[in-house]
């Protein structure tokens, strides 16, 4: 593991009534595994707790290869042996791994942070923003091996009008009854697909804050020590890559599932002293 880690700081303009100072922070991370002494299944590396494998990095994602679907919308990935299959696949396999494609980490490779303090008079607002680059995380995939869907996946489900390049599923529901023991195992490769696979960059406005500091005339006047009125609000924007309403600070990237999200709050307070 290697990485380094900077700070700028500026002041863009200093003048009698106003000032600007910029904060930039920067760090790089690059992890490698160069010596493992167990061996890494296909299952592991595909799985939604990630594994290792030698000569890639910490939490590395890997995925099966997508290659469409068949004309029953079953989603065909190639095995181990080099086949494009919708069944054959040896998920206990440590030793033939060259058909997982290797997506990235899912670990940020540069993160840091932007602060902008603007200062007028008695005035002063501070923006600052934080970033985070370089990494990867897996959808939260359309389920095939489930009645209990609740989410709009359902209405961009797999028909037999759709072509076999489509980039949707059968749901459990359509699935002829004979083929419907195999769900489970469609299920897997699908969500574990590179078709899942995105980007998971993202930049966040933190936060935002402004203060105003009474005058110490008006402050001496009303028999007060130095007050200070502030209103900040948090996490009011955040922009991703992956889309889709997708949070990387609230979301598993490997198993592709979401937790909760930091609330957008707004607090104001005075201090002050007597």
């Amino acid at each position: 593991s290697h990485g380094v880690e900077a700070t700028i700081s500026s002041t863009n303009i200093k003048a009698k009534d106003f000032q600007w100072n910029t904060d930039l922070t920067f760090a790089y991370n690059y992890t490698e595994i160069t010596d493992l002494m167990s061996v890494s299944r296909v299952i592991d590396l595909v799985s939604s707790s990630g594994y290792a494998r030698e000569g890639y990095p910490h939490r590395a994602l890997f995925s099966f290869q997508f290659q469409g679907l068949n004309d029953e919308g079953i989603p065909q990935v190639i095995n181990e042996s080099g086949d494009v299959t919708t069944s054959d696949i040896y998920f206990q396999e440590y030793e033939r791994l060259d058909h997982l494609k290797y997506e990235g980490p899912t670990e940020p490779t540069y993160t840091g942070g932007l602060n902008n303090m603007f200062r007028w008079k008695n005035w002063r607002l501070n923006v600052f923003i934080t970033y985070s680059f370089g990494n990867k995380l897996r959808l939260d995939a359309t389920p095939m091996d489930s009645y209990s869907i609740n989410t709009t996946h359902i209405l961009d489900r797999w028909t037999p009008s759709d072509a076999a390049d489509a980039r949707k599923v059968r749901l459990y529901s359509d699935i002829p009854t004979s083929t419907q023991e195999y769900a489970s195992t469609f299920s897997q490769w699908w969500r574990y697909s590179d078709e899942q696979v995105r980007r998971a960059d993202y930049v966040k406005l933190r936060s935002i804050n402004l203060a105003y500091n009474l005058p110490d005339k008006l402050c001496q006047r009303l028999s007060l020590g130095a007050t200070r009125f502030t209103f900040q609000v948090n996490n009011l924007f955040y922009w991703s890559a992956a889309g889709r309403d997708i949070d990387p600070e609230a979301y598993s990237l490997n198993s592709g599932t979401r937790t909760l999200q930091q609330p957008r709050t707004y607090s104001f307070s005075i201090s002050t002293s007597f």
